[in-house]
C-alpha cells in the first residue's frame, strides 16, 4: 500500500437503514462492496482497495457500530446489518453490485445473497462459513465448538468489554499478530491502528453485539428448520487453511446450497486474516473472478 493510493481514496459518510456508514471510496465502473469482520474495520481491506480500483469502484465501510460508523443501541441482527448493505447500494444509485466479505462481512455477504439475490452481481466469501454449515458444525462438531469459545464468552454482558479493554494492546495483538500463521502480515503500526478504532466510544460493545444478537434464542428460533434460500450469484470461497477459529470443515457441502457457478480455493500456510495474510493471492483471485465474463 502506497502513500499515493491512500491520497486517493476518499472517505465519505453515505446515509442508510437510518444510520451514517463511513466508507472509504476508490476508483470507478461496476461497484464493488468490501466487508470487514471483527475486530477490524475498513483498513482490513488496504491491500485490496488499490488493486481492485483499478478496475472497478470500490467501496469499503465500517459496518454498523465499528470505527468512524454510527453506533446505534439496537439492529446488529444479521437481517438489519444485511439491509445496511442494501441501502448502501441504493444510497451510490446503483442497481447491483460484487459482494465481497471475509469473517462477519462474510456472514452478512451470505445473507445479502440469500435476501437480496436481485441486487447482488457476483459473491466473494473469504473465511467465513455459509450459516447454514456453521450452525450443523457448532451444534455437532466438537472440534468447531472448542475453536468457537470466545462466542460463548461474549454472550456475558458488560464483562468481557472490561477484561478486554484492561488489556487492549495485548488483545488486538494477540488476535491480529498470534493468530496469523504469515507473521509479517501485521505491523505494530497496524495494530495500534486497529486499537485505536476499537478504543472509539461504544465500538468494542457494538462489535460484541454483533455475536450477542447471533446467538440470541430469537434469533436460532427465527431459523430453526427452515430450509436455506439457495444462492443464485456466481461463488467464490477463499480460505486460509490453518484457520484457528474456523475448520475447514466448514467448507464442506457449499457447493449443495448454491445453484451459480462455484470455486473453493483453500490457501495453505494461510491463517483467518486472509487477505492481510496472502494479499496479492487474494487480490489476483478477486480480480479473475469478479473481471470474468
Amino acid at each position: 500500500m502506497t502513500a499515493a493510493a491512500q491520497l486517493s481514496w476518499q472517505h465519505h459518510f453515505i446515509e442508510t437503514n437510518n444510520i451514517r456508514l463511513h466508507c472509504v471510496i476508490q476508483g470507478e465502473g461496476e461497484l464493488v462492496v468490501l466487508l470487514h469482520g471483527f475486530p477490524e474495520f475498513w483498513y482490513s481491506w488496504r491491500h485490496q482497495i488499490p488493486a481492485l480500483a483499478k478496475h472497478f469502484k470500490v467501496v469499503v465501510p465500517d459496518l454498523r457500530g465499528y470505527n468512524d460508523s454510527d453506533k446505534p443501541e439496537s439492529g446488529y441482527d444479521i437481517d438489519t446489518l444485511t439491509t445496511d448493505v442494501q441501502g448502501l447500494i441504493h444510497s451510490l444509485g446503483y442497481l447491483k453490485a460484487h459482494v465481497v466479505g471475509h469473517d462477519w462481512g462474510g456472514a452478512i455477504a451470505w445473507n445479502f445473497a440469500q435476501k437480496f439475490p436481485n441486487l447482488l452481481d457476483r459473491l466473494a466469501i473469504l473465511n467465513s462459513p455459509h450459516p447454514e454449515r456453521f450452525r450443523q458444525e457448532v451444534l455437532s462438531n466438537f472440534d468447531q465448538i472448542q475453536r468457537s469459545w470466545y462466542m460463548l464468552a461474549f454472550q456475558v454482558p458488560a464483562l468481557p468489554e472490561w477484561l478486554i479493554q484492561r488489556n487492549l494492546s495485548g488483545f488486538v495483538k494477540n488476535l491480529l499478530q498470534g493468530q496469523s500463521v504469515r507473521k509479517g502480515a501485521f505491523t505494530s503500526q497496524d495494530t495500534e491502528i486497529y486499537q485505536a478504532a476499537l478504543e472509539k466510544p461504544g465500538a468494542l460493545t457494538a462489535a460484541l453485539k454483533y455475536y450477542r444478537s447471533w446467538l440470541s434464542p430469537q434469533s436460532w428460533l427465527t431459523s430453526w428448520g427452515r430450509s436455506p434460500t439457495l444462492i443464485t450469484a456466481p461463488t467464490l470461497v477463499l480460505w486460509g487453511e490453518d484457520d484457528q477459529f474456523l475448520s475447514t470443515k466448514l467448507t464442506e457441502g457449499i457447493d449443495r446450497l448454491i445453484t451459480a457457478p462455484f470455486r473453493l480455493k483453500l490457501l495453505p500456510q494461510c491463517g483467518h486474516w486472509v487477505q492481510q495474510e496472502a494479499p496479492q493471492t487474494v487480490n489476483r483471485e478477486l480480480l479473475d473472478f469478479l473481471r470474468h465474463v
